[in-house]
C-alpha cells in the first residue's frame, strides 16, 4: 500500500486510500468502467472506433514503462488483462490492480531483468510463459501480457489461442477477417503493423520481446497520431456511455 500509494501517472488508477481491517483499497471512481467490458460490449454499449482503440493502446504502454522506471526498483505489474484497464469518462485509459505487482531488486533489475518468485500469480492466458515454466519473474514477464491484451484491443477475441489464429490469418492473407467486425472503418495497413507488433511482444521466449521504451511506446504513439489526426475524430468528443454498466 505504501508503494502504490506513492503511485502518480496519468494512464494510473490513482489510490485514494486503504481500509486495513476490512483488507480493501479505495482507488477513484472510473465512469466508463472497463477496457475488457467495452471492447465486448457489454451492456449493449457502442463499438470504440480503431482511433480511440489505438489511443488506449498508446496509454497502457505508457503507464506500464512508467512502473517499470520506478525507482530504486522497477515494478512488474504481472496481472495486464483488459479486466485491468478502466477507462475515465473521456475515455483516458489507466493500469488498476497493481496489487499483485512486484518490485524487483536493482540488482536483479540492471543485470538480467528477473527474479525468482516462489508461486505464480497473474491470468492464465496472459502469463509470460517464461515465468509459469522457471517462476523467474521480469519487466518483459508483462510484455508477453501487454502483447495478447494488444491482440484483443483490434480483435475482441478472447485471449486463448489469440497469437496462433492471428499469425494463421496473417499467413494466409486473411488478416482483415480477424479485426472486430463492428469497426466499419479499419486501416487494414496500420492495423497489421499493429499486431505484428503485438506478435513480437508475445513471443514465447523473453529475449525476443522487444524493449518497450525504444521499440514499443514509440510505434503506438505514431499510430495513435495517425487516428488523431483522422479526419473527424476527436478522442475527448466520443460519445459513448455515461455510465458503467456491468
Amino acid at each position: 500500500v505504501e508503494v502504490l500509494s506513492c503511485i502518480r501517472h496519468p494512464n494510473m488508477v490513482l489510490l485514494l486510500g486503504a481500509c486495513p481491517e476490512y483488507g480493501c483499497l479505495v482507488y477513484e471512481f472510473m465512469e466508463r468502467g472497463s477496457l475488457d467490458d467495452r471492447l465486448f460490449r457489454r451492456g449493449n454499449t457502442p463499438s470504440l472506433p480503431w482511433q480511440l482503440r489505438f489511443k488506449i493502446a498508446a496509454e497502457i504502454a505508457t503507464g506500464l514503462l512508467f512502473l517499470h522506471q520506478t525507482k530504486p526498483e522497477p515494478l512488474v505489474h504481472r496481472d495486464l488483462k483488459p479486466a485491468n484497464i478502466l477507462l475515465d469518462r473521456n475515455y483516458v485509459s489507466k493500469i488498476s490492480d497493481v496489487g499483485l505487482a512486484r518490485l524487483v531488486p536493482p540488482s536483479v533489475a540492471d543485470t538480467v531483468t528477473q527474479y525468482r518468485m516462489t508461486s505464480t500469480a497473474g491470468t492464465f492466458c496472459y502469463i509470460d510463459p517464461e515465468y509459469q515454466q522457471t517462476g523467474m519473474l521480469g519487466i518483459k514477464s508483462d510484455m508477453y501480457s501487454l502483447g495478447i491484451m494488444l491482440l484483443q484491443i483490434i480483435t475482441a477475441k478472447p485471449p486463448m489461442g489469440l497469437t496462433h489464429h492471428v499469425e494463421r490469418s496473417i499467413e494466409r492473407g486473411a488478416f482483415k477477417e480477424m479485426l472486430d467486425p463492428t469497426v466499419p472503418d479499419w486501416p487494414v495497413e496500420e492495423a497489421l503493423i499493429f499486431a505484428k507488433l503485438a506478435l513480437r511482444c508475445a513471443e514465447l521466449r523473453r529475449k525476443d520481446r522487444p524493449d518497450l521504451a525504444t521499440v514499443v511506446l514509440p510505434e503506438l504513439n505514431r499510430l495513435k497520431d495517425l487516428g488523431n489526426s483522422s479526419i473527424g475524430f476527436t478522442p475527448g468528443l466520443y460519445m459513448g456511455p455515461h455510465s458503467h454498466v456491468s
